[in-house]
């Protein structure tokens, strides 16, 4: 088991939802947690901020300018809009490419030179509709997609230039945060419908999945965790 006392991690989306919940995990694990976020004042505390809109990928360098190493990296931040192919908004398009996969990637890209030559982990927060894609998935799913596949790229390619550094997803169905109440805009009493029908998963659930991952064993790499609320089907 990988001892989190000491570490610096870094989580992105960090003032709600699961990057919230993992924060406080961190910190009770010990840990030394930096919170990206566009609300400060919304971090849990004990949690270093760093202020930044993720839409702007300058803002996204600049979370890594003068930025010591780390330890681990976390990418929770993400935007969820039903915004079909047929007839959804390109600007809700535009939004949820630019937070969910370009700021994810150039994350990725530029904590590297920030790790200790031992390595280190980024785990990033992903979704069940980057494994499938459900009735309403629509352009949501796609970049979802995307976080897969880039996932399963930079792992290769680290593995190709002897990186010790470990990549991994975790995917989550229905989770309960103010994400779910973005993405059924305009659809309240369908979402009050949904949570009469299931228990879904809770933000902290998936926290301790992604702590899972960070503190598993440095042999033991895992690639990706899909989990769902047992009421969810698909």
């Amino acid at each position: 088991m990988t001892d989190l006392r000491g570490k610096t991690l870094l989580v992105t989306g960090a003032s709600s939802g699961i990057g919230q919940a993992l924060c406080d995990l961190l910190v009770d694990r010990g840990a030394n947690v930096l919170g990206v976020t566009r609300r400060p004042s919304a971090l849990s505390e004990n949690v270093s901020p760093i202020v930044a809109d993720l839409t702007q990928r300058e803002q996204v360098s600049a979370i890594f300018q003068g930025l010591g190493k780390i330890d681990g990296l976390v990418n929770c931040a993400g935007v969820a809009y039903l915004s079909r192919i047929i007839d959804g908004n390109p600007a809700d398009w535009e939004e949820m490419w630019r937070v969910n996969v370009m700021a994810l990637t150039l994350c990725c890209q530029l904590s590297l030179k920030h790790f200790p030559v031992s390595g280190g982990r980024i785990v990033n927060v992903s979704s069940m509709s980057g494994h499938r894609v459900p009735p309403s998935g629509g352009f949501y799913a796609p970049t979802k997609f995307a976080v897969r596949a880039i996932t399963d790229a930079l792992r290769a390619e680290l593995k190709s230039v002897q990186s010790p550094i470990q990549v991994a997803c975790v995917s989550p169905g229905f989770v309960d945060t103010p994400l779910l109440d973005q993405y059924f805009r305009g659809r309240e009493e369908s979402l009050t419908q949904t949570r009469a029908a299931m228990k879904m998963l809770d933000a902290r659930d998936v926290a301790w999945a992604v702590l899972t991952i960070l503190e598993a064993p440095e042999h033991v790499e895992i690639g990706d965790i899909l989990m769902r609320s047992a009421d969810q089907r698909m």
